[in-house]
């Protein structure tokens, strides 16, 4: 490929509308592709990727008004509190169905197109609360192992049909979400320095950094790239520091 890395290349980012998925959008974008955001409002392709019909109407529609789809990135999801006690059975049921499922849906109905592709990746966003137990977020872990799982069963069954599937494991990321949970803590700027410092770096993540990760997952560039979990998390899930003496 010459001049920018995604020219000529269309992307899929579910959950593109804001956060994680819209800096991913922008990154792309910049870097030359054609982005089809998927999201539930604010954008030209509303879905819901817990609704199958509502997947292959917005993926149809994208392949219809780009003639193919080269990218996808599996990114919509939502998070969830509590220890394993701390949700009943519909709210379980429903974050896998989003945060797990919801990928299986777009990915089934995206694969025709990205068979077609010569530069065809699939990145998911996943978490580092697949790799290092986090405190009250029993139900999120469990739906994010099971995202990096899924994500090297799809390398491995799709890597001969020329399609590239990696994850992107991000740690605690300065989100809309993430906003949210401060704003309900007893004392917001305390839990904030407390997100900070339980990253080795000191701070929280940002979207820019994930969406760059992402973009380099699903570069042509990273053409031997699959099977792989790319960390974004300050150091949280492989180093252990040791305290800090005065």
């Amino acid at each position: 490929m010459s001049g920018s890395e995604f020219e000529g290349l269309v992307a899929i980012v579910t959950g593109g509308a804001s956060g994680i998925g819209r800096a991913v959008a922008e990154e792309l974008t910049a870097r030359g592709a054609h982005v089809a955001v998927l999201d539930l409002r604010g954008t030209e392709f509303v879905c819901d990727v817990t609704d199958d019909a509502s997947v292959r109407r917005a993926v149809a529609a994208v392949a219809e008004r780009y003639g193919r789809i080269d990218v996808l990135v599996n990114n919509a999801g939502i998070g969830a509190q509590g220890t394993v006690a701390g949700n009943d059975d519909a709210e379980w049921l429903r974050v896998f169905d989003l945060n797990v499922v919801g990928i299986a849906r777009v990915t089934r109905a995206a694969l025709p197109h990205l068979r077609e592709s010569p530069h065809a990746a699939i990145v998911n966003t996943c978490s580092v609360a697949a790799a290092v137990g986090l405190p009250q977020r029993a139900l999120y872990s469990a739906s994010k192992g099971a995202v990096l799982a899924l994500t090297r069963a799809m390398a491995a069954d799709h890597i001969r049909e020329g399609i590239r599937v990696n994850c992107v494991s991000p740690g605690t990321v300065d989100t809309p979400w993430v906003g949210r949970l401060l704003e309900t803590a007893p004392d917001p700027e305390a839990e904030r320095a407390a997100l900070c410092a339980r990253q080795p770096h000191g701070r929280l993540v940002t979207v820019q950094e994930v969406a760059h990760a992402v973009a380099y997952l699903a570069s042509p560039r990273a053409g031997s790239t699959t099977g792989v979990e790319l960390a974004v998390d300050g150091g949280m899930a492989g180093l252990r520091l040791r305290p800090v003496t005065s």
